[in-house]
């Protein structure tokens, strides 16, 4: 099968959107991802997917923490910001929590070490046992069929 028809199939499966955050030499960097999944209760871990392309790769492997904040509906900016789709080179204004930058604001904010690192094809799987999670209220922002995406009751 081609690429193309494997996204679009893939593309069939609502997924949350968060940002991947961590902090370098004072520097703090993001990522938009939306392959993350809750992995384990003990330890508590979470699972991200990052495209071995990324730039956030080395951050988060010298950094050896990071980040992820749940975007709320109201947060597509964030997220188109941080996926590149938005050029936009003033300096964003995170927040901090657990000595790491996050998103204010979003959904949830759950900060980690990194437990591990499993290479899986052209990504790799960065597993982080969570250190602290802080919870808003709100609707989520969803991905769907390559859209954007909100709830409806």
């Amino acid at each position: 099968m081609d690429d193309r028809f494997f996204r679009n199939a893939m593309g069939k499966f609502a997924t949350g959107i968060t940002v991947v955050t961590t902090e370098v030499n004072g520097e703090a960097h993001g990522m938009t991802a939306n392959a993350f999944v809750s992995v384990s209760l003990q330890p508590k871990l979470v699972l991200v997917s990052i495209d071995k392309r990324a730039k956030m790769l080395a951050n988060i492997q010298n950094s050896k923490k990071f980040a992820i904040s749940f975007l709320s509906a109201q947060q597509q900016g964030e997220s188109m910001r941080f996926a590149g789709q938005i050029k936009d080179k003033t300096v964003y204004p995170f927040e901090k929590f657990g000595a790491i930058p996050v998103i204010k604001d979003a959904l949830a904010n759950v900060v980690c070490n990194l437990y591990n690192v499993v290479e899986a094809g052209d990504h790799l799987l960065f597993l982080g046992e969570v250190t602290d999670i802080r919870v808003n209220e709100g609707e989520p922002l969803l991905y769907f069929g390559g859209k954007y995406r909100t709830l409806a009751n």
